[in-house]
C-alpha cells in the first residue's frame, strides 16, 4: 500500500491503549444498580456512554468515569449526540461554527476527564429506515428498502424526500465543510490526547435527498483521513454499515479492517450483521446474517485491534432488551476466545 498523509506512522493514542480487544457494551451513563451488575456478569470490563448537550462538561464526565469505576468498569468512549450527525457542520448552515466551538468543548472535556475515545458521524440527514421487520424466531429488528424510504431522522429532527435539506449541494462544497470542521477538531483531540472515530454513514448511500454522504466509500475514507492529517482522527468502523453497502464500498469489510489497523486508524467497531446488502437490508442476529462473524474477529485479532468492539441494533428478544445484549456479547466472547487460542497456536 502506498505511504500517505494519512497512513504513515506517527505516535498516537492508540499506543496508549493496553493490547488486546476489548468486548465492551454501550450503557446508560445513569446507569441502574441491576444495570451494573449484569454487565459485570458478563464479564464486561468495559463501556461506552451517550449523552447531549444538557449534560455535557467535564465535571460530569468525571463523575460517570468515577462511577463506572467503582463497579469495575473502565469507560472507554462518551459521545455526545448534540455535536454528532449535524447538519450545521456537515452543510456549513448558519450556526455551524457555534457548533463546531461546542464539539472543541466536548473534546476538551474528555480531555479532562480523562476519557480517551468519541464517535462522531459526519451525516447530514440523519439516520435512514424504513418498518422494523422480522428476523430470526419472529425478532422485531430495523430494516431499510430503498424503495420504500422517504425519510431520515436524527433524534428529533426529520429529512424528507425529495430535497432533505433544502437544496441541492456539491460533493466538494460538502468537502470544504468536512476540512473546515476537522482540522479544528483534529487539533483539539490531540492537544487533549482524544480520539474521534468517524463513524459510517447509515445506510451508506452517495448521495440521498440532493445531499452527499461523505462516508460511504473506502476511498472517501481514505480521503478524508488524509484532510484531518492527525494520529488522533480514525474510524468507528461499523460492520452493519459496511455489510448494507457491499460493492459502494469498493472494498469488503475484511479488507477495510486490515488497511485501517495497518494504519492504526482502526478505534472502535460496532459488531453487527445484517441479512443482506442494500437496496434491502435487515438487521440480524451476530450468528444469522450474510457475514461469517468469526472472520471479522479474526481480522481485528490478526492487526492488533486494540479498541472496543461493541455490540449495536440488537434485534429484540423476547420481552427484555437485555436477552440480546446477552446473547451477543456472549456469542462475541466466544469468537474472541477462539481467535485468540488460534493466534496463539500459529
Amino acid at each position: 500500500m502506498t505511504t500517505t498523509t494519512a497512513t504513515r506512522h506517527r505516535a498516537g493514542p492508540l499506543e496508549r491503549i493496553a493490547p488486546g480487544i476489548k468486548i465492551a457494551a454501550q450503557m446508560s451513563p445513569e446507569p441502574r444498580e441491576t444495570d451494573l451488575q449484569f454487565v459485570r456478569q458478563m464479564g464486561v470490563e468495559h463501556v461506552v456512554l451517550w449523552t447531549d448537550s444538557s449534560q455535557a462538561g467535564a465535571e460530569y464526565y468525571a463523575s460517570r468515569k468515577a462511577l463506572f469505576a467503582e463497579h469495575g468498569l473502565s469507560v472507554y468512549g462518551f459521545g455526545n449526540r448534540d455535536v454528532h450527525n449535524q447538519d450545521a457542520i456537515v452543510l456549513g448552515l448558519a450556526n455551524r461554527d457555534a457548533k463546531i466551538e461546542e464539539y472543541k468543548r466536548h473534546l476538551q472535556a474528555l480531555g479532562a476527564a480523562g476519557i480517551p475515545y468519541t464517535t462522531y458521524a459526519h451525516m447530514p440527514n440523519g439516520i435512514w429506515s424504513t418498518d422494523p421487520e422480522a428476523t430470526r424466531g419472529g425478532a422485531r429488528a430495523r430494516g431499510f428498502d430503498l424503495a420504500r424510504a422517504q425519510s431520515g431522522h436524527w433524534h428529533d429532527k426529520v429529512y424528507s424526500l425529495p430535497l432533505t435539506n433544502e437544496r441541492e449541494y456539491s460533493e466538494e462544497e460538502v468537502w470544504d465543510h468536512y476540512a473546515h470542521f476537522i482540522r479544528q477538531a483534529a487539533r483539539v483531540a490531540e492537544d487533549e490526547g482524544v480520539m474521534i472515530g468517524i463513524h459510517p454513514d447509515d445506510p451508506p448511500i452517495l448521495r440521498l435527498g440532493g445531499v452527499p454522504r461523505l462516508f460511504s466509500s473506502f476511498a472517501n475514507y481514505q480521503r478524508a483521513l488524509t484532510i484531518a492529517d492527525s494520529p488522533n482522527v480514525g474510524v468507528c468502523l461499523c460492520v452493519g454499515c459496511w455489510l448494507e453497502g457491499g460493492e459502494v464500498w469498493g472494498v469488503d469489510v475484511l479488507q477495510a479492517i486490515r488497511a485501517f489497523g495497518e494504519q492504526q486508524k482502526l478505534f472502535k467497531v460496532h459488531f453487527r450483521n445484517v441479512a443482506a446488502p442494500l437496496p434491502h437490508f435487515v438487521e440480524t442476529f451476530v450468528d444469522d446474517g450474510c457475514q461469517d462473524m468469526y472472520q471479522v474477529m479474526k481480522a481485528l485479532q490478526e492487526v492488533g485491534f486494540r479498541g472496543v468492539a461493541i455490540p449495536d441494533h440488537i434485534p429484540r428478544m423476547a420481552d427484555d432488551p437485555r436477552l440480546g445484549a446477552a446473547f451477543t456479547i456472549g456469542y462475541m466472547k466466544a469468537l474472541f476466545r477462539r481467535a485468540e487460542e488460534e493466534g496463539v497456536a500459529q
